[in-house]
């Protein structure tokens, strides 16, 4: 016996997610300014500290690098979430 299949795809709710490619340049953005976050905390190691420095530079990069990640990420969930309201709630308006 057949599984009955569903009337139509019209009665199927659509989904609130972003498109693929706002969320892909979310992504893109997370990673490209964590580079650039790395890359300001070596420069600011550079600046202050003199003489064997590996281990303060190493600091200030995975310093730098999760700042700036992390501050990236929750601008970027934060406006894929409006997005994803914004194109939600255009369906509804009449």
């Amino acid at each position: 016996m057949p599984e009955p299949q569903p009337a139509s795809s019209a009665a199927d709710p659509e989904s609130a997610l972003p498109s693929v490619g706002a969320r892909i340049a979310a992504f893109a953005a997370i990673l490209v300014l964590g580079i650039v976050g790395g890359q300001v905390g070596n420069a600011f190691m550079r600046v202050q500290c003199s003489g064997d420095c590996t281990v303060p530079r190493g600091l200030g990069v995975l310093t730098g690098t999760l700042v700036a990640a992390i501050g990236t990420a929750v601008i970027a969930a934060l406006a894929l979430r409006a997005l994803a309201e914004g194109t939600a709630g255009a369906g509804r308006r009449t």
